[in-house]
C-alpha cells in the first residue's frame, strides 16, 4: 500500500477533474492551479466528479509517479461545495484514501468565560481544581 512519510506536503486539489489526464495534464492542474512547484517533492491529490476517484501526483528522484485508486463504494468527498484548494498532512491523505472525510463537528475544548477563566486559575494555582461551570 502507498503511504508517505509524516514530513511530505500535501496539496488537494479543490474542484473536480477529468481523470483520463496522466502525468503532463495532472502536472499542469498542480503548477496553474494549486500554484505550487510539482517538482518539490509533494504529493498533489485530484479527485473525479463523482468522488469515486483519486489520483496522486508526485516526483520522485527519478521521474513522475502517478497513484490512482478507485472506490467500489462511497466516496472519496461527500460535498463538492465545502472542498477548497487545500493543504494537508499526511493523516488526512490516509483518511481521504480510506474513504473517511475528516470533518470537526463538535469543539474538543470549551473555553471559560474570562472572569470564571481567572477564577479557575486562582483555585487552580491554590492546589485545588475548579468545577466547570454549567453551560
Amino acid at each position: 500500500m502507498f503511504y508517505p512519510e509524516g514530513h511530505i506536503r500535501v496539496w488537494l486539489y479543490g474542484e473536480p477533474v477529468d481523470m483520463r489526464k496522466s502525468f503532463d495534464g495532472l502536472y499542469a492542474l498542480a503548477r496553474n492551479g494549486l500554484r505550487q512547484d510539482p517538482l518539490s517533492g509533494s504529493l498533489f491529490a485530484f479527485v473525479n466528479r463523482r468522488a469515486t476517484q483519486i489520483k496522486v501526483l508526485y516526483f520522485d528522484r527519478s521521474g513522475w509517479c502517478v497513484w490512482a485508486k478507485r472506490l467500489e463504494a462511497g466516496r472519496f468527498i461527500g460535498d463538492w461545495s465545502a472542498i477548497a484548494h487545500r493543504e494537508m498532512d499526511c493523516t488526512g491523505l490516509k483518511l481521504l484514501l480510506e474513504g473517511i472525510e475528516a470533518k470537526r463537528r463538535h469543539k474538543r475544548y470549551r473555553l471559560l468565560p474570562d472572569d470564571a477563566r481567572s477564577d479557575a486559575t486562582r483555585e487552580a494555582t491554590a492546589g485545588t481544581i475548579a468545577p466547570c461551570p454549567a453551560p
